[in-house]
């Protein structure tokens, strides 16, 4: 059994910064890649940063590029988002998860397991 856990959410506002944390526990691969993922009410789960379990290769959403940056000291450190210039488009619920794939994925159906997630909420 795979545990993700996320912390570091909480309230902001726009224009601050906030850094998010997802520790993995439990029956883990030796090499597993990992994405960030958020859901703001009303719409759909999407697609935010990915890191590859060597920290060789990054991918980013376009509606954060430049301000999100994912991040791990090594491959048995958790995974950071940090988060600068937050707008009130990037609250939502931020959700971890791990894939077991070969490549890096940016879809849902790309990975394994999930965290509970972790609300991010950025005032105007």
């Amino acid at each position: 059994q795979v545990q993700l856990v996320e912390s570091g959410g909480g309230l902001v506002q726009a224009g601050g910064s906030l850094g998010l944390s997802c520790a993995a526990s439990g029956r883990t691969a030796s090499r597993y890649h990992v994405g960030w993922f958020r859901q703001a009410p009303g719409k759909e789960r999407e697609f935010v940063a990915a890191l590859t379990w060597s920290s060789g290769n990054r991918r980013y959403a376009d509606s954060v590029k430049g301000r999100f940056t994912v991040s791990r000291d090594n491959a048995d450190n958790p995974v950071y988002l940090q988060m600068n210039r937050l707008k009130p488009d990037d609250t939502a619920v931020y959700y971890c998860a791990m894939s077991l794939r070969w490549g890096l994925g940016i879809s849902i159906s790309d990975y394994n397991y999930w965290g509970q997630g972790t609300q991010v909420t950025v005032s105007s």
